[in-house]
C-alpha cells in the first residue's frame, strides 16, 4: 500500500508530455495505492492548481513543451508550497544541481517503473510531512510573537493611559477579555487601534 490510510492515499501529481509514460506510470501508481492526477504541460499543471488541486508531491518531467518542469517547480515552491520530485531522460549535473537548488526532494532517472521509484518517493512524501509541520510551527511562532507584541503594546498604552503599573494594566486587559469572552490579542489589537485612531484625529485636529 502507498503511504496514508487505504481510505485517505497520498495523492500524486504526474506531469509529463509523454502521454505513454503518463499512462503508463499512473496506471501503476494507482494499482499500488496512490491517487493520481495528471497534466501533459507546465500550463495544464498549473490550471489544476488554480482550481484548486492540492497534491501531496508532484512528478514532473525537467523537459515539457512551453514553459519546462524546472519553471513549475519554481512555482510549486514559491507559490503553492508543494513539494515535488524531478524525472527526466537525463541526469546532467546541471540540471540535477538546479532542481536540488529549486528544492527537489529527489531525481528519477527514465525509464521508470513502479516498484524501483516507490522508495524514492515514500522518502519525498516523508521529508514533505516533515517541511509541512516545520511550516506549520514556525507559522504558530511567528503568530505567537505577534500576539505578545501587541498584548506587550496594549499593556504600555494602558499604563499611560490609566497610570498604572505594567502588572495592574495587564489584569485589567486580562479582566476585560475575559468579561468579554475574547482572546487576550484580539483585544489588544483593538486598543492599538483605538490608540492610533486617537493620536490621528489629534494630528488632523493640530493641522
Amino acid at each position: 500500500m502507498a503511504s496514508e490510510s487505504a481510505a485517505n492515499p497520498a495523492h500524486l501529481l504526474l506531469v509529463d508530455d509523454d502521454r505513454l509514460i503518463l499512462a503508463t506510470l499512473s496506471r501503476g501508481l494507482q494499482d499500488v495505492g496512490y491517487r493520481v492526477s495528471c497534466a501533459e504541460s507546465a500550463e495544464e499543471a498549473q490550471e489544476l492548481l488554480t482550481s484548486g488541486l492540492r497534491p501531496d508531491l508532484a512528478l514532473l518531467d525537467v523537459r515539457l513543451p512551453g514553459a519546462d518542469g524546472l519553471s513549475l517547480a519554481q512555482r510549486l515552491c514559491e507559490l503553492d508550497h508543494i513539494p515535488f520530485v524531478m524525472l527526466s531522460a537525463y541526469s546532467d549535473e546541471a540540471t540535477v544541481q538546479r532542481a536540488a537548488n529549486l528544492g527537489a526532494l529527489g531525481y528519477l532517472v527514465k525509464p521508470l517503473d513502479t516498484a524501483s521509484i516507490r522508495p524514492t518517493l515514500e522518502a519525498a512524501l516523508q521529508r514533505a510531512r516533515e517541511q509541512t509541520q516545520l511550516r506549520h510551527h514556525r507559522d504558530q511562532l511567528q503568530t505567537a510573537l505577534h500576539n505578545d507584541r501587541d498584548i506587550n503594546v496594549a499593556i504600555g498604552i494602558t499604563m499611560v493611559q490609566y497610570r498604572l503599573t505594567r502588572q495592574a494594566a495587564f489584569d485589567m486587559l486580562r479582566a476585560a477579555a475575559r468579561s468579554q469572552r475574547r482572546k487576550l490579542a484580539a483585544l489588544a489589537q483593538d486598543v492599538i487601534q483605538t490608540s492610533e485612531s486617537v493620536l490621528q484625529g489629534n494630528k488632523d485636529e493640530a493641522f
